[in-house]
């Protein structure tokens, strides 16, 4: 139990920084877009895997982030690699999924 109350922490910690918190947001608009227009169960299973892995990524990509500004709080050019890797791995995610949300919505 005491791993799920480490998760639900974590969530907590997570939505308190904005781009974590924004992903959600746009999650349950997702949500709610799909309540409107009567998802199908394959396609409610996609749209909750792709935010799944959307919100996720963002987690990962808020943890590499926190990690690098931890072991270098001043500018290195490595870290910002770093950090434009991880940002780049979200925006991969998010692209998909707005491309996945496309196909659904107008085919």
């Amino acid at each position: 139990m005491k791993k799920f109350k480490d998760a639900f922490n974590g969530l907590k910690i997570g939505l308190k920084h904005r781009s974590i918190a924004i992903q959600f947001v746009m999650a349950l608009c997702i949500f709610a877009a799909g309540a409107i227009l009567k998802f199908t169960q394959a396609e409610w299973l996609a749209v909750i895997g792709m935010c799944a892995l959307v919100i996720s990524a963002e987690i990962f990509n808020t943890c590499i982030e926190m990690i690098c500004d931890k072991i270098c709080p001043d500018h290195d050019e490595t870290i910002g690699k770093i950090k434009d890797l991880a940002a780049a791995g979200v925006l991969v995610c998010a692209l998909f999924a707005l491309l996945s949300a496309l196909f659904i919505v107008l085919f």
